[in-house]
């Protein structure tokens, strides 16, 4: 039996002759060629991510009617992501499918899924390494998403907000220090008048001792609602003793005063829950477009393979 010569002979000879044998040996998957794309694909999009953050940082301002403003912020940073998705992911697409190893004896329809196939995973491997190199900035903004979404869908209590604002109002001496000050202040107008303290007081010791006392009663009842009946009198005492006002006008000013916390507080509350509702909402929006450039990025990746392929095959 001869065989014929061989030497010399193309890609195409040998699939006439022995069409079965090297569809056989001949590997489906051009590791080479994917692995090649994804990597292009990576560093655009690296690239082009940090050309955007340097566009973007270059563009806002904390000062007032200087630079752009939210809405446009938010719009060129989604058009820019998709850009860099469709840039990078069409140069990996299509390096994947001009460089793959060229199949004999494989027909259109097989060729045509093979490039796609070899599109989408350079397009995946691109995806997971930026991933790898970015995974603490997403993590961070999930994180902040589902806190946040988690906050606000839960309903942040007014009695747990109100206790964490005044621990930190207590121990930044804040503004919990100023309203209990406040009780204690006297009319200057009076002040020479010879009322104000009880002889045999010392003012200072009185105001000392007691402005620990009169903020301990206002954090146990600010949680709960008014300031018990029982509790006004006794600091009216207090502020009575130490300005010389009547009880029933220093019951007045500690029901007012008591009465302003409760309504810094609560606007405090209220801005907090403010900021984790528009915190969710741009983390929700940022991580719904990140998905969509991600799936116009694929579809980008798988085209352009076959592209690469057919002009590799001409």
């Amino acid at each position: 039996m001869t065989f014929p010569n061989i030497a010399g002979a193309d890609e195409r000879t040998l699939s006439s002759v022995y069409p079965e044998t090297i569809q056989t040996q001949a590997s489906a998957v051009s590791w080479g060629a994917i692995v090649a794309g994804a990597t292009a694909a990576a560093s655009l999009a690296l690239i082009l991510l940090m050309l955007g953050a340097g566009l973007g940082l270059s563009s806002v301002s904390p000062w007032a009617y200087s630079g752009v403003s939210a809405t446009t912020f938010g719009v060129s940073t989604i058009l820019w992501l998709t850009f860099t998705q469709l840039a990078s992911s069409g140069m990996g697409g299509y390096f994947a499918g001009r460089l793959r190893t060229r199949w004999v004896a494989v027909q259109a329809d097989e060729v045509y899924f093979r490039d796609t196939a070899h599109g989408f995973l350079s397009w995946a491997v691109a995806a997971l390494a930026t991933a790898a190199l970015l995974t603490s900035v997403i993590g961070s903004i999930v994180s902040v998403g589902i806190q946040a979404g988690a906050s606000v869908a839960g309903g942040v209590t007014t009695a747990t907000a109100v206790e964490s604002e005044m621990a930190k109002f207590n121990s930044d001496n804040a503004p919990i220090d100023y309203f209990v000050d406040s009780l204690f202040r006297k009319d200057i107008n009076a002040a020479g008048s010879g009322s104000g303290v009880m002889p045999g007081r010392n003012p200072e010791l009185t105001t000392a001792g007691s402005r620990g006392e009169v903020t301990r009663i206002f954090m146990n009842s600010i949680s709960t609602g008014p300031l018990p009946v029982e509790d006004i009198r006794y600091v009216g005492q207090i502020v009575s003793l130490r300005t010389g006002l009547t009880q029933q006008d220093a019951e007045k000013r500690v029901s007012d005063t008591y009465a302003r916390l409760q309504t810094k507080l609560r606007d405090t509350e209220t801005a907090a829950k403010e900021a984790a509702d528009k915190g969710r909402k741009a983390s929700a929006y940022v991580v719904l477009w990140i998905f969509i450039s991600l799936l116009i990025g694929a579809f980008v990746a798988s085209f352009a393979a076959t592209v690469g392929g057919r002009q590799r095959d001409m």
